[in-house]
Formats: structure tokens, C-alpha cells, sequence
């Protein structure tokens, strides 16, 4: 062997290259890859596994899965409480195992967040047709199931002789690191070629830094902004994940507090100022603040730092009302910039707010439009009050249950949620204290990412609180890794709400002419529909029966006790509450666009059909 090189198979390269790469952001070092989850089988025991094994903890971290989507979601919300600035690796067995990424990669590239998955592949030599689990596709032969990876990976490969890792491993890195491009990569590794021995060059193995870019604004879309904001008289900024992402938070405050321009976050974005500032209006759009949706339908300028202006955000083309309102886009990706017909401020978030803020010196609103929005500030706050406000002796509604955790939290809990009706209370109601402390999964709105999302988060911040709200409804998809989290000693606490079903949905098909059909947990009646009693599901025993410590609280004095004693816990700990059905949530002040039967025999669809005919005609598209 000659001395520049270093015999191994593709899988222990592999593993050795990933432990060499480093991000670095503003002069800070990150390891790139923290650590590899792992499910192994026939396609990757003895590849990856082996190589795992061989290079032990000191160079690579190994975490022990028990679902594969649910290792994507723990490697997704790592990556996301780091700012994108180290991801985790995710290896599977050909197969159930490798599909069953397919869910988690597309949470990863929806959400623009970074994570490398590794599932075994088919034997590249093919020495039998077909093997175990192999796809036959009639008219390409080299079609695997891996191939549903591909529209869902910002980057894919099928490594498929050991030295194309080389490059391909190359380009993995690049996209990761870089914050316009990344999201879930997929290198397929044939099983064969995960063993396979090669030379390698030393140089593959050396440490390499990927610097992740600030792009500062081009001079002509700094000035196209700079006008559009000076000659605006109701201007709106609008925050989205982008600012936390790039660290931008204290950026936007200082643009903020000079130019007294009013903040509505997505809920990718809340957090970006703390709810008590002045500018903070809370959230915008479907799930959003009367105030906030109220300045939004008034604003003349519309300025999104770091969004995508989902549907939710914009109310479905419904939201930005005013005749003659204008959009500026401050984002890192020239996609996202140009959205809404916008003037595009191509830029990183912090170095784009950093200049608008230097380039708008001495431009102020009008006070009594600044008058305006915190006087709408202080309403709101009112209604939150009224939300939280309960009796030690009451069963808590839903709101009542944010509420008392809200008590209980220090400023830098985290507090993590995906799906239900949870991120349509938490978007309204929370009062967010730090940049990282609400960590809501809005781009998929994925049922089962947040008890493997907290895992990932406990293992970015162990000294950090770190909880966890479902429903029963997301529970009962995911609830494995609760056994992961008491294997690792991480203390992470769940919140189970139990409301009997999918409460979210059943509100939303009783409001579109669904009249609930199929959203609750119950027992089939005489006449064959689920409309019995609810289910004796014990969701408080099944936590206890994986490992984790079990508060149960039936009033809001024993929640407030029950939470205090999870936080104090160095456990993992369920709490598990059962709430009062009555909605105490203010209604959504924004549509949402929900198609609805055109023709139906049933009153209520019929009903539904009507309301949806008046709301869509306010839909706009912005050219």
C-alpha cells in the first residue's frame, strides 16, 4: 500500500471523512456531522454498522433508533436548534427501512433544514435478480426503492464503485453546509459496496472547514428596498425562520427599534423578537394575532426576512389587502426572494437587516401609526390573559394547559410542536422569550416529530429544558422513541394532551361540511358510525410501560405541580392531562383555503360551500 493512501471499505471511509468535516460561521468551528442514527439490517450491519463499530464513539457518535422517520425528525431538530450549523447522519437497511425516510426527508427540504441520509441499497454487482426486497421495475433495471428519495433530497447519489464516494461525498458536504441549498441528501450505498475495499487518499481524511457564506446585499436591490420603505406609510416586516437561522434576531430588534416598523412572525420566525417588545405584533396569518392580520391588511409594504410565505403566512393570497401594497424579499435564496413579485434583496438575513438598518439612518414611522399597533398589542395581550386565566380546581382547556406551562418555563425552555391544534394556539398565544424557545415544525406539520424532535434538541442543549407537546392523535403515531430518550438519560419532558381524536381536524371538517366524519377516537355505535364512547386508551400507562416517569393531572393546580416537578426532574417525564373540550382559543382572524364539495345532498356541505364562495373571492395574486 502506498503511504498516501489507507486501505479500507467505502462504509469505514465513509465514516472517517464524515468525523473530518467542519462548518464555521462569524470565526466559530462546528463539528459538521455531531453524531449517526442507526437501524441496522441485512443492507447496512455489515457496512456502515461494521465501520460504526470499528471507528467507535470518540470519532463518530452512534444513537440507537427505533423508527427510521422518527431518526430523521431527532436529526432534523438537532440541526435546527443549531442554527443549520451542524447536522447528524441517518443510516438504514434497504427496503421498509430506507422508505420509511422518505417522510422525514421531506419534512428535512420542506423546512430547509440539513441531514444525510445513508440507506443500504441493492448489491451494485447484482450477483442475484432479484434479491430480498429488491424492486423490479419491468424497463429500469437500476430503479431501487431509494429512487422515492430523490424528489424529496436536496442532493442524491448512488454510490455505486468505492471511489465515486469520493466526489459524491464532496458535494454531500457542500450542500449541507450551504444555507440556500440545503436539506436532506441521500447517498444510496449498495450493501456490496459499503464492504468493499479501496486505497484511499490520505487527503480525503483531512480535516476540511466549510465555510458557511453571509452574501451582503447588491447596491441597486439595496436602494430598490430603501425607497420602497421610505416612501411607505404603513410598512409590515414580516419574520421567518431565515432570521433564526442566520442568528439575525438582534439585527432585526435594531432595525426595529430605529425605524419603529412593526414584526409579525411565521411560525417558523416567533421568537425573532421577545413577545414584549414594542414591534412584536405575534403571529400573522391563519394561526396569527387579530393585530397582526389587522396591520397586514392595511400594510402599503410588506418586508419578509427569511420566509417562504406559506399559505398559512398569507392566509391563501387572502391577507395583504391594500390596493397598492409592494413586497420586498430578504432572504439568502433568490427563490424565495423573488415570491409575491417582489423587489428581491438577495442576501443572508443578518448582514441584509444589518444594512437596510445603516442605509434607512433617520427614518422613523409615523407615531401614530406606531401608536396604532401597540394599542392592538394591548388588546391582544388582553385576550392571551383571558386564555391563560383558570381556577386551581378547574379541568384545563387546551389553552388553559399553555397557560400553566407558560408559568412554569424559564426563558430558555424549549417548547416543541408540530401538528393539531396545538400550533394554531402556540402561533396565537405563546409568549416566546428567547430565540430558540419555540420550536414549531410548520412546513410539514408532521404528527410524530416532536418527541424525536426533543431528543434531538436535548441532544444540542443537554442543560436546556426541553418539552414536548402532543395530542393523543400524535401520540399514537410515534411514540417509540421515548424508549431512545430513557436509553440516553435525557431528561426530555412530554405533555400529552388527551382530547379523545384528531380535535384540529374534526373543528376543521365541522367548519368545511366534514361534520367530524372519522376524526374521533370512539367506539362504533348501533347504527355502525364512531359516534360510542370514547376509546379506554390508557396513553399515560403506555409512556410508563417505555420508561418514562408519568404525572397524571386532571385539575390546572395539579398541571402547574405536575409540570414543575417534570422540570425539576433530571428523567425523562410524561405529563398526561385530560382537557375540557370547549374551544377557549380566539377564532382564527385569517382564512385558510380548504376547498369544499362543490355540490353535496348534505345541509352542512351545502352551508360550507356557501361561506367558502364569499371568503375565496378575496384571494389576490400579487403581480
Amino acid at each position: 500500500m502506498s503511504p498516501t493512501t489507507r486501505r479500507l471499505t467505502t462504509a469505514q471511509a465513509l465514516v472517517r471523512f464524515l468525523a473530518a468535516q467542519f462548518s464555521e460561521r462569524d470565526e466559530v468551528r462546528r463539528r459538521l456531522i455531531t453524531g449517526t442514527w442507526g437501524i441496522f439490517g441485512h443492507g447496512n450491519v455489515a457496512g456502515i454498522g461494521q465501520a460504526l463499530l470499528e471507528a467507535g464513539e470518540d470519532v463518530m457518535p452512534f444513537h440507537q433508533g427505533r423508527n427510521e422517520q422518527a431518526m430523521v425528525h431527532a436529526a432534523v431538530g438537532h440541526a435546527r436548534h443549531l442554527n443549520r450549523l451542524s447536522a447528524q447522519a441517518v443510516t438504514t437497511s434497504i427496503g421498509p427501512g430506507a422508505t420509511n425516510l422518505v417522510t422525514g426527508a421531506a419534512l428535512a427540504t420542506i423546512n430547509r433544514l440539513p441531514v444525510l441520509l445513508l440507506p443500504g441499497d441493492y448489491f451494485a454487482t447484482r450477483p442475484a435478480d432479484p434479491l430480498l426486497q429488491q424492486l423490479e421495475h419491468p424497463v429500469e433495471a437500476d430503479l431501487s426503492v431509494n429512487d422515492t428519495l430523490r424528489p424529496v433530497s436536496r442532493y442524491f447519489d448512488r454510490v455505486t464503485r468505492p471511489e465515486t464516494l469520493i466526489p459524491s461525498a464532496l458535494n454531500a458536504m457542500r450542500v449541507l453546509a450551504d444555507p440556500a441549498e440545503t436539506g436532506a441528501v441521500t447517498l444510496a450505498l449498495p450493501q456490496d459496496v459499503q464492504a468493499q475495499a479501496h486505497d484511499w487518499p490520505e487527503e480525503f481524511f483531512a480535516e476540511r472547514v466549510w465555510r458557511v457564506r453571509r452574501p451582503g446585499p447588491d447596491p441597486a436591490e439595496l436602494a430598490a428596498a430603501v425607497g420602497a420603505v421610505r416612501t411607505a406609510r404603513r410598512p409590515l416586516i414580516v419574520a421567518g425562520g431565515g432570521v433564526h437561522h442566520s442568528e439575525a434576531e438582534a439585527a432585526l430588534e435594531a432595525l426595529a427599534d430605529a425605524t419603529g416598523i412593526p414584526v409579525a412572525s411565521t411560525q417558523a420566525g416567533k421568537g425573532s423578537l421577545r413577545h414584549d417588545h414594542p414591534a412584536d405584533l405575534g403571529g400573522i396569518g391563519h394561526t396569527g394575532t387579530a393585530v397582526s392580520d389587522d396591520i397586514a391588511r392595511t400594510a402599503d409594504l410588506v418586508i419578509g426576512v427569511g420566509t417562504r410565505y406559506s399559505d398559512f403566512t398569507t392566509a391563501s393570497g387572502t391577507l395583504f389587502q391594500h390596493p397598492d401594497v409592494r413586497f420586498v424579499n430578504l432572504n439568502i435564496t433568490a427563490f424565495d426572494a423573488h415570491k409575491l413579485a417582489a423587489r428581491p434583496l438577495v442576501a443572508d438575513a443578518r448582514t441584509g437587516l444589518t444594512a437596510l438598518a445603516q442605509a434607512l439612518s433617520g427614518h422613523r414611522v409615523d407615531a401614530s401609526y406606531e401608536a396604532e399597533y401597540r394599542a392592538g398589542r394591548a388588546r391582544w395581550d388582553a385576550v392571551v390573559d383571558a386564555a391563560y386565566a383558570a381556577e386551581d380546581s378547574a379541568v384545563p382547556t387546551q389553552t388553559q394547559v399553555l397557560g400553566a406551562l407558560d408559568a412554569v418555563v424559564g426563558d430558555d425552555d424549549v417548547v416543541i410542536n408540530a401538528a393539531g391544534s396545538l400550533p394554531g394556539d402556540l402561533h396565537k398565544l405563546w409568549r416566546t422569550r428567547s430565540p430558540r424557545q419555540y420550536h414549531l415544525e410548520y412546513g410539514y406539520s408532521c404528527m410524530g416529530y416532536e418527541i424525536p424532535a426533543a431528543i434531538g434538541v436535548q441532544l444540542a442543549a443537554p442543560d436546556t429544558p426541553v418539552w414536548s407537546l402532543v395530542g393523543d392523535g400524535t401520540y399514537l403515531m410515534m411514540p417509540t422513541e421515548i424508549v431512545t430518550a430513557v436509553q440516553e438519560g435525557l431528561p426530555v419532558n412530554l405533555v400529552i394532551v388527551q382530547n379523545h381524536g384528531y380535535a384540529s381536524i374534526g373543528g376543521l371538517s365541522e367548519g368545511t361540511g366534514g361534520e367530524r366524519f372519522g376524526t374521533a377516537y370512539r367506539y362504533r355505535a348501533a347504527d355502525g358510525t364512531f359516534t360510542g364512547d370514547p376509546l379506554p386508551v390508557d396513553l399515560a400507562a403506555n409512556a410508563a410501560s417505555l420508561g418514562m416517569d408519568v404525572l397524571r393531572a386532571k385539575t390546572v393546580g395539579e398541571l402547574r405541580e405536575a409540570l414543575a416537578a417534570a422540570r425539576a426532574s433530571d428523567r425523562p417525564t410524561c405529563v398526561h392531562v385530560e382537557t375540557d373540550p370547549a374551544p377557549t382559543a380566539p377564532p382564527a382572524a385569517a382564512w385558510w383555503d380548504v376547498p369544499v364539495a362543490e355540490v353535496a345532498s348534505r345541509e352542512a356541505a351545502s352551508a360550507a360551500r356557501e361561506r367558502y364562495d364569499r371568503e375565496v373571492t378575496a384571494r389576490r395574486h400579487h403581480l
